[in-house]
């Protein structure tokens, strides 16, 4: 299975930009550490922490229709499904899912997927 850094998505609604075009068809990148931190020292977030979800979006949403760049204006004008909908898939492609490991039930025989988390595993 290959590693996959980028996802293909198809907003609810689309963006629509000054000529009255609807771009729906875009790509969304996995976050790196640099898409979380450094939007925390813009100025615009400091004055309100809520405008960090613009800002990762922008940074993260590579493509949008034909539309030659995605920035914070165009983030900023999408119709809040739409944002909605960015939010949640940047939290799909961005959460670990936790691994797991085939067990099987001393009692019964049936095969159990246990879960492995490496958070609580040192302590």
């Amino acid at each position: 299975m290959a590693f996959q850094e980028e996802y293909t998505f198809t907003l609810p609604r689309g963006y629509v930009d000054m000529q009255g075009n609807v771009h729906r068809e875009g790509v969304m990148r996995l976050a790196n550490a640099g898409d979380e931190i450094l939007p925390l020292r813009d100025p615009r977030v400091q004055q309100n922490p809520a405008y960090l979800t613009i800002i990762l979006l922008a940074r993260v949403v590579t493509k949008l229709g034909t539309l030659p760049a995605v920035d914070t204006n165009v983030i900023e004008k999408l119709y809040t499904m739409d944002l909605a909908y960015l939010q949640d898939l940047y939290q799909k492609i961005n959460t670990m899912e936790m691994p797991t490991y085939q067990g099987v039930c001393p009692h019964c025989g049936q095969k159990l997927d246990i879960p492995v988390n490496f958070m609580e595993a040192g302590q």
